[in-house]
């Protein structure tokens, strides 16, 4: 038990947390007896850390293999839920498999089997399938999004993947909706449900709207945005090709800005994840792909620039705001003839824009691309002190640091910028010369 609640203590502290909320300190509480459990929340209220923090009380040094498989509906997902677990500090290896990863890269990081893995049901299912690593370790079961993992049709997947684990002691399953079907594939048996799909728990949100003026909305989303300043925003739309034109309109303001949707090249999608995370862009334009599974904690605003396509979606959308008990604002942008959906049970409370705003400042960060990562075992502690003593950089000038497994990327003082990565142009990093640029 003492050893159990260390590890907790360290974990609190590597997260910067100034304590666990009701949902992780419940399921640590019940970790103890459940060998199932199913824990029903909604979206941003600390899931991931509710099932990582108990999760560490089951690794075990002496046990060679993969001991924990984590089973989420996206990539984007899965690379979250690595970085969280990360964070923790335990020091056991993880790794993460997901669909436009190099299946290559994936299949000799196995050579090495990690302690912990995440991965898409798609992409796990295919390595079992190749014998790319020996199922009969894994004791531990989390089925992460479960109730979107069912809507994107991944149950032949998921029951090809249980059926292939022999020696599970343990399954965790969670799910922000709580209309579902537990399939007898999954093996849980008798679970402990912790439901806080309740009223007292749903996030902190204002509901405002903006009637547009003009023909065309956009005008009234720029007037938006300039108000709204610089806080971290998502702008909702139901297609990527508008996506597309919000994009080049908010370019041709000059407004910094990013787009995310699924025609996007993965690359793509996690760069502009990673921009927006580090504050090197306050806005993000995106479909109904980022309305679950991404944990952004500051998102001040959602704009629903099109209205959701039912309650379910509009209620998505919205957690990704307010979360960990933070409070937010949800705007609707409506046309003149654009009615309040017939699903919302509150009215919105209608503002009146300004008719002349000024642009937005262009954020404090900007990104650092390094031709360096995980294979060049490159730590964060290595670019701090390179961005400090080659870089003339003070740590107030460094931000959010991401190192991925062949590069790396850093927010870094927009005004010191250019000067960085003209004085650090031929220094070499833990003496390896890398390319270093300002990441478009």
């Amino acid at each position: 038990m003492k050893r159990k609640e260390e590890i907790t203590a360290k974990s609190i502290e590597n997260l910067k947390f100034e304590s666990l909320n009701e949902i992780q300190t419940a399921m640590i509480s019940n970790d103890l007896t459940a060998d199932n459990i199913i824990l029903l929340a909604p979206t941003g209220s600390g899931k991931t850390v509710a099932f990582l923090l108990p999760l560490l009380h089951h690794l075990e040094n002496k046990i060679s293999g993969i001991q924990a498989l984590i089973l989420v509906p996206s990539r984007e997902l899965a690379l979250q839920t690595e970085q969280v677990f990360r964070t923790l500090g335990s020091g056991h290896k993880v790794n993460c498999c997901y669909g436009g990863h190099p299946f290559k890269t994936e299949r000799n990081n196995f050579i090495e089997p990690p302690v912990v893995l995440i991965g898409t049901p798609g992409r796990i299912a295919a390595h079992i399938r190749r014998g790319s690593f020996i199922t009969e370790s894994v004791h531990i079961l989390i089925l992460d999004e479960f109730d979107k993992s069912l809507e994107l049709g991944f149950s032949d997947d998921m029951s090809f993947i249980i059926s292939h684990l022999p020696q599970l002691k343990k399954r965790i399953l969670t799910s922000a909706t709580q209309a579902i079907e537990i399939p007898e594939y999954s093996g849980i048996k008798n679970p402990v449900t912790l439901n806080y799909l309740s009223e007292k728990n749903k996030p902190d949100i204002i509901l405002k709207a903006v009637r547009a003026k003009e023909k065309d909305k956009f005008g009234t989303l720029i007037r938006l945005v300039c108000t709204l300043g610089n806080e971290p925003t998502l702008v909702f739309c139901n297609h990527r090709e508008a996506v597309d034109r919000i994009d080049e309109l908010l370019a041709a303001d000059g407004i910094a800005h990013d787009t995310f949707h699924g025609g996007l090249e993965q690359e793509e999608r996690e760069r502009s994840l990673l921009k927006f995370r580090n504050g090197s862009h306050q806005i993000l334009v995106t479909t109904d792909l980022a309305s679950r599974g991404l944990d952004i904690p500051e998102i001040k605003n959602i704009i629903h620039y099109q209205p959701a396509n039912s309650e379910e979606v509009f209620i998505h959308r919205n957690g990704r705001t307010a979360r960990m008990n933070a409070s937010g604002t949800a705007w609707l942008v409506l046309s003149e003839k654009e009615e309040i959906p017939k699903f919302l049970t509150m009215q919105p409370l209608f503002i009146e824009l300004p008719e002349k705003v000024s642009l937005p400042d262009p954020p404090y960060w900007i990104t650092l691309y390094i031709g360096a990562g995980k294979k060049d075992k490159i730590s964060k502690t290595d670019i701090v002190g390179y961005l400090i003593q080659k870089g003339n950089l003070l740590k107030d000038d460094i931000g959010l640091i991401t190192i991925l497994d062949n590069t790396s990327f850093v927010a870094v003082n927009r005004m010191k910028a250019r000067q960085i990565v003209a004085a650090i142009r031929d220094e070499k990093i833990k003496n390896k010369k890398v390319k270093i640029a300002i990441s478009n």
